[in-house]
């Protein structure tokens, strides 16, 4: 490791200003420059004296504690351990090479470490606002002389790769709470009687109870009478596809639509996972990009988080018919088949359409997309200026483009989600819970 190099404090420098005082009065009298002279001749030997005396990074152990896995969208947790190898006390600042594309927060403090074989602790947070790779830098030393003139600035290799995943934490709360059906009153799913297929129990007739679900037997064992209680059934395929293509580039609420879009996907796996079944992703642009079989179990939603957060939106046509075929030449067996995608462009919406309606009546699917409210607003806005006008002509043009679309798939038979980003994951769960209950698929 390099000796560093002389940094002088905030005291030194005020220490050579002082100097400029004599300097000036060198008009006035040459002694005042011989003055100067000494003046600054002696700070500078001091702090190359202090910088000499100044401690080493052998002096000082200094390690990064960070997660492999960071969580976007929230703050995480970055802690620098230090240690002191020498008998007297070392101070200085520390400043951590945090990757550039996070919001970063105290990754530059002072420090004072006591020798003793218990590190000092500091903590700064990161705050990635989005999925992928990202690298840690190195770390950055100054440790202070003892006459707090002259610092010796290091750099001290620790290199380190994280990626940053979908906050897991958050969708095993926020798919517990919408599974449960208690976000709001127009979110709530209830469960009654006669709902699904797989028989689950009998039990005593209720006021409102379907006279369908009477089970005319069972009641005359018994002398009352009894209905039967279904449950969804489990271990039914749910396939979610993610439109990686030009479409899902642009911004909502300062996200990409795809962000939105791997969101969702994995709000809408955790809660199927939990459910009993059987979940797998598919990831496309003009080519099958991302491919998970459907399988069950808690681990399997890692195994989904891993393949998708890397997903980044291409600028190139989305192939509907190849993620389709690709998709279905593995299992014919009948899915809940959710594509996430935009259904804005009127060009690329006819492919769609004509590809989704070919899996009717085999797989029950649902197309997914995001309302972009900014859009919706410039469809409705009163213009004040001919550029508002034309501004209005367009996005008006493409609100009709997507309610023809949507009309043209639910006549057909496909279901059509569209929702704020705020609610997307909300809206793709309860539609999820909705083919659960009805045991539509």
């Amino acid at each position: 490791m390099s000796l560093g190099r002389p940094v002088p404090t905030g005291l030194a420098v005020a220490l050579l200003a002082a100097a400029l005082v004599p300097a000036a009065l060198a008009v006035a009298s040459p002694a005042f420059a011989w003055l100067a002279l000494v003046l600054n001749v002696a700070v500078v030997a001091l702090c190359a004296v202090d910088f000499v005396r100044a401690p080493r990074a052998s002096d000082l152990e200094l390690q990064r504690v960070v997660e492999p896995v960071l969580r976007s969208g929230v703050d995480n947790a970055v802690h620098l351990e230090l240690t002191c190898r020498r008998a007297a006390p070392i101070r200085g600042e520390v400043r951590d090479e945090a990757p550039v594309d996070l919001e970063v927060h105290g990754h530059r403090q002072p420090f004072s470490v006591a020798p003793g074989l218990r590190p000092t602790r500091l903590t700064y947070t990161v705050h990635p606002p989005a999925r992928g790779d990202a690298r840690f830098g190195d770390l950055h030393l100054r440790l202070l002389g003892p006459l707090g003139l002259c610092a010796r600035q290091v750099r001290v290799p620790a290199g380190q790769p994280v990626k940053v995943y979908p906050d897991l934490t958050a969708l095993t709360r926020e798919a517990l709470t919408l599974a449960r059906a208690s976000d709001a009153p127009a979110e709530r799913s209830q469960r009654r009687p006669g709902e699904g297929r797989e028989f689950e129990s009998l039990r005593e007739y209720r006021t409102g109870d379907d006279y369908r679900t009477i089970d005319w037997k069972a009641s005359a064992r018994r002398a009352r009478t009894m209905v039967r209680v279904y449950q969804p059934e489990r271990n039914q395929p749910v396939l979610l596809l993610l439109d990686c293509g030009r479409h899902m580039a642009g911004k909502v609420n300062g996200r990409r639509k795809l962000d939105h879009a791997v969101d969702a996907a994995l709000r809408l796996a955790k809660v199927s996972l939990d459910a009993g079944d059987l979940v797998g992703v598919l990831a496309f642009a003009s080519e099958v990009r991302t491919y998970l079989p459907p399988h069950k179990g808690r681990e399997h939603l890692r195994l989904l988080t891993g393949a998708l957060y890397r997903a980044e939106a291409a600028l190139e046509e989305s192939d509907y018919g190849r993620a389709y075929d690709f998709a279905f030449a593995r299992s014919s067996r009948r899915s809940l088949v959710v594509l996430f995608t935009d259904l804005v462009d009127p060009d690329a919406s006819g492919t769609l359409v004509t590809r989704t309606l070919m899996l009717r009546p085999r797989h029950l699917p649902v197309v997914a997309s995001l309302l972009d409210e900014e859009l919706q607003a410039a469809a409705t806005e009163v213009p004040r200026t001919p550029q508002d006008a034309y501004t209005r002509q367009a996005a008006a043009r493409l609100e009709d483009e997507y309610r023809r679309t949507a009309v043209t798939l639910r006549d057909s038979g496909v279901l059509v989600v569209r929702a704020p980003a705020q609610g997307f994951g909300a809206a793709a769960i309860n539609t999820y819970l909705h083919v659960k209950a009805r045991g539509l698929l």
